[in-house]
């Protein structure tokens, strides 16, 4: 909205001249003239886009008579000429200011739109027949000031900001913005003193206008020019368009029907004769009138710019007159160029050409002697090879090669040596394998009693070298390959001399083939021959380490790298190698360092594939020699020697490859899988039969048996000591485990041997662990199950004839499964410390073992008390209270108990005994008081009450003469209600 001054609205108002006041300036400023008015609007109201510039005078800064895109500068003078300066800017844009309320229901009523749309429409309004140009959004009438500050609603809450952020959101008070500056006076004290002289000018211009123009006639001035331009476009507009078109030609069928409409004129002779004549005649003169037109437009446009062609007629004659001066000047220049180059350049230039001459030759001889030098490159590529210089003459070949493309190209007499040079370098190629090839092989096949680890590095150089320069890296395969046939045909050497040295095999079988013949060994005899394999084989495989050494020397130099010298191989051979090759190629690298690390990598694999394929081999020997089940029926010690034999084997092959190999591993897992097989099957039958034969009674135990006990309780490991014979001992009568007796048969002392066997195995073939583990736990669960079925299930009276399970049975099988609880923690332990850590979950049916021997140790107390609880039970069913006293029941419970502990005393450790007799104790006050409640016998000091305290005062006395349990009786009055 523009709010504007009183004396403004005013001056609008009046009919006065445009150029006096601005209508958008407040200050109240006066111009003395249209020329300052004009340079008021350049200045103030319009600004420059690119080239083109934009009248601003206008209300919200738009002109509405301009085009918003801008024009030039001549077209920008007209328009404030035209527009603003002759015409009352007041009266033909007036500047409205609307109320609030106005802008706010300005479009509520749709009558107010149509009588807007019939009236004639203003400049506020979008009309393309007046302003010629879209409407703009600075036309519209409606603001944000206006909505928000609309007097008409009183009530805040209809304001959307506070209604939605609260009544402090007008309140809050925003601060100064920190990446904004604060602008003072001072900054523009440079600015001022730069324009304060163009100011100066700019004022006295003001002040003292120039007089050369009256102001009175300017505008005069420019209306006539305005009404002269209208007049002449008036004109032109007349002229149809067609004329003016670019490509107007009345060849054309189409423009010349357009031009001359012959229909028309043909269509006027049907009605009358003279209507044609008269419509060419009408049709002449129009052409004369648009000529007539044209001409007046072009003797205007003559008349306007006669004074720039008389100008150019004038500088014409000039022109000609330069010309003839210039050429003059040009003439005599060229015959001094030429007098110069005639006493002065001529002979100079002979001196350059006998110098070219000269050099020419020079050239000439040079060629010839590199004639001659590569003449006899054949001869000399022919030395080379005779003496094995590969590399010598594969450089040869290159040089010669570059030599015939750069130096000597298109030498009629060379025209076939280029092909000849390519199919010697094949030549070569093919020498170089071959010759690669009889050297492995010599190499690898060589005695094996000769301690070189590898023979003719000189020339395993050379090959390994020329193959480099000509990037032919098949001598990795080729190696590959004959150290894979040297180690087959090494181990089948091996076996053949080792099984022909045995009369034995010679006398029994001399017509099978080489494996069945390795058959016929026995175990000695196949360990013999195996340990010598191993060190054949090894032989062969540092050989190999020590040629791809070399290679990978070889490699690096030619790549450019340093030598690593390596620990284990010749530091001298390395060295010398290195000095060597140094010398002959001049640090020339010849391959990329990607290739070397390719290559490199490849020589590390091909070492790890030849370690791979011994083991292959090796497991073939082994496969061989296990069929019908020799490696099965290996006893312990005997699996435990091949098996360190075989780990120290692979682990040589690991230490020479630097890479773990899982083949001859694996085979060694399988076989030891059948061997845990056949070693558990055999224990766990023997611990069956024993079982099955038991008595279950206690058994001495021998001396041995108390040593490994006390080996184990010494070292906290299960491990049997050193073999040791004690003749002059005599055997115990209970096991002294942590000063505690142990009543045991003889079957626990079996199976604690079995125990240290397996773990003795576990700690000679570790890889065996995790189903060692599983098959141990499989045996002490056969015990557990099986001393069941015996005792509780009564088993063993079918098995061994026992006539029945006493509790001297059931004590005995208790203790002997206490003896075997105390070292599953220790089994467990031992198992643990031996399994990989993913395996480790496995000690868990330790756990679940524990538990199940626990659990058979309660059932054996619960069977003795029940027995016990038994007699109590039938005894007091039969008791009646009177005389004589003590009862006989009474005596026959005493007297049970007495045999009860009898049986046990020896048995079980004090501990147990007093908390199975406080099981049956208070199973005896139960029933006890169960019948006095049935007899309605009461603690009342009656005879009944005397005659039950005499019979419990017979029962105390009685279990108090017993060991250990006189303070059991200290308390028996809670058998009365």
């Amino acid at each position: 909205m523009f709010e504007l001054k009183n004396t403004h609205r005013q001056t609008l108002s009046k009919p006065t001249v445009a150029w006096k006041y601005c209508s958008l300036c407040k200050a109240s400023e006066t111009f003395k003239s249209p020329r300052e008015f004009c340079r008021h609007l350049r200045e103030y109201h319009c600004s420059k886009e690119g080239g083109s510039y934009v009248c601003r005078y206008g209300a919200n800064n738009v002109c509405p008579t301009l085009p918003i895109e801008g024009v030039s500068d001549r077209d920008y003078e007209d328009h404030v000429a035209r527009d603003h300066v002759s015409v009352d800017f007041a009266h033909k844009n007036p500047i409205k200011v609307m109320p609030s309320s106005q802008a706010a229901g300005s479009g509520s009523s749709e009558s107010s739109r149509a009588s807007s749309r019939d009236s004639t429409p203003t400049i506020h309004e979008p009309s393309i027949v007046t302003d010629q140009h879209k409407w703009t959004i600075y036309n519209s009438k409606v603001n944000l000031p206006a909505v928000l500050n609309d007097p008409r609603f009183v009530k805040r809450e209809t304001d959307f900001f506070t209604k939605t952020w609260g009544l402090e959101f007008e309140m809050n008070h925003t601060g100064p913005s920190m990446y904004v500056p604060e602008i003072k006076r001072e900054h523009f004290s440079g600015y001022l003193r730069k324009v304060s002289s163009r100011l100066a000018d700019h004022q006295r211009i003001r002040d003292n206008p120039p007089q050369s123009s009256s102001p009175e006639n300017f505008p005069e001035i420019l209306l006539a020019r305005r009404l002269h331009n209208e007049k002449s476009r008036t004109e032109l507009e007349q002229v149809p368009k067609l004329f003016l078109l670019p490509n107007f030609n009345l060849e054309n069928r189409d423009t010349f029907n357009a031009v001359f409409p012959w229909q028309q004129i043909e269509a006027g002779w049907q009605g009358n004769h003279l209507q044609p004549k008269q419509s060419s005649k009408l049709l002449q003169e129009k052409m004369s009138h648009y000529l007539d037109i044209v001409e007046v437009q072009i003797a205007r446009q003559i008349s306007v710019r006669s004074e720039a062609f008389f100008h150019a007629m004038t500088s014409q004659d000039e022109l000609d007159e330069n010309m003839k001066t210039t050429c003059e000047a040009v003439k005599n220049l060229r015959e001094k160029i030429k007098n110069i180059d005639t006493k002065f350049v001529n002979n100079p230039l002979k001196i350059l050409t006998y110098a070219r001459t000269r050099a020419n030759y020079i050239k000439l001889y040079n060629k010839l002697k590199l004639m001659a030098t590569v003449h006899q490159t054949q001869p000399t590529i022919q030395m080379l090879l005779s003496s094995n210089e590969f590399v010598g003459a594969i450089d040869l070949i290159k040089t010669t090669q570059d030599v015939l493309n750069q130096e000597l190209p298109g030498i009629h007499s060379f025209r076939h040596l280029g092909s000849q040079l390519a199919e010697m370098e094949k030549l070569i190629d093919k020498m170089m394998q071959a010759d690669f090839v009889r050297y492995s092989s010599s190499d690898l096949n060589r005695p094996l009693n000769e301690t070189d680890q590898i023979m003719e590095e000189d020339r395993l150089v050379s090959i390994v070298f020329g193959m480099l320069r000509q990037h032919k890296y098949t001598f990795i395969n080729i190696y590959k390959e004959e150290t894979c046939t040297a180690l087959k045909a090494v181990i089948k050497q091996t076996v053949v001399e080792e099984v022909s040295v045995i009369e034995d095999v010679e006398s029994e079988n001399n017509s099978g083939t080489l494996a069945d013949q390795m058959r016929l060994l026995n175990y000695e005899q196949w360990m013999s021959l195996l340990k010598l394999i191993f060190n054949n084989v090894l032989i062969i495989l540092n050989r190999a380490k020590a040629s791809c050494h070399v290679i990978c020397d070889v490699i690096s130099i030619a790549a450019g790298k340093t030598v690593t010298e390596d620990d284990e191989c010749d530091t001298e051979s390395t060295s010398r190698l290195s000095h060597s090759l140094s010398l002959e190629n001049d640090s020339e690298v010849m391959m990329s360092d990607s290739d070397h690390e390719k290559q490199c990598s490849d020589v590390r694999e091909m070492l790890c594939a030849i370690c791979d394929h011994a083991n292959d081999r090796v497991v073939k020997v082994l496969q061989a020699r296990s069929k019908h089940g020799f490696l099965e029926k290996l006893g312990s010690s005997e699996f435990v020697s091949l098996s360190r034999e075989v780990e120290n084997f692979v682990s040589d092959c690991e230490a020479i490859c630097g890479r773990k190999s899982t083949l001859l591993r694996g085979c060694l897992q399988g076989q030891a899988s059948r061997f845990v097989t056949q070693f558990h099957e055999a224990r766990r039958q023997k611990l069956s039969l024993l079982l099955d034969n038991e008595r279950w009674k206690q058994a001495d135990v021998p001396l041995e048996f108390q040593c490994i006990i006390d080996h184990i309780e010494t070292t906290g490991c299960l491990q049997k000591p050193d073999k040791r014979f004690f003749t002059s001992q005599k055997a115990a009568e209970f096991l002294i485990i942590k000063e505690q007796k142990y009543a045991v048969v003889g079957t626990v002392l079996m199976l604690m041997k079995i125990v240290l066997e397996y773990c003795r195995c576990i700690e000679d073939i570790p890889g065996i662990a995790p189903d060692l583990l599983t098959r141990l736990v499989d045996l002490l669960k056969t015990f557990n199950s099986k001393s069941c079925q015996l005792i509780l299930g009564a088993g063993a009276l079918k098995a061994v004839g026992l006539k029945k399970i006493t509790t001297k049975n059931l004590v005995l099988t208790s203790r002997c499964l206490q003896v075997i609880i105390l070292y599953i923690p220790m089994m467990r332990k031992h198992f643990e410390d031996k399994l990989l850590e993913k395996q480790k979950h496995l000690v868990k049916h330790f756990d679940q073992l524990l538990k199940d021997y626990m659990d058979h140790i309660s059932e054996i107390s619960n069977k003795l008390v029940s027995i016990m609880t038994g007699i109590i039970e039938e005894c007091l069913t039969e008791w009646e209270v009177k005389p004589p006293m003590p009862s006989a029941n009474f005596r026959v419970i005493s007297k049970q108990m007495c045999k009860f502990h009898e049986a046990i005393v020896d048995l079980l450790p004090r501990e147990q005994m007093q908390e199975l007799f406080s099981k049956i104790n208070e199973c005896f006050k139960f029933h006890l008081r169960n019948q006095l409640q049935r007899l309605n016998v009461t603690n009342n000091g009656g005879p009944q009450h005397g005659l039950v305290t005499t019979d419990l005062a017979h029962y105390t006395g009685n279990l108090k003469t017993l060991e250990g349990l006189g303070h059991l009786m200290d308390n028996m009055d809670d058998v009365w209600l």
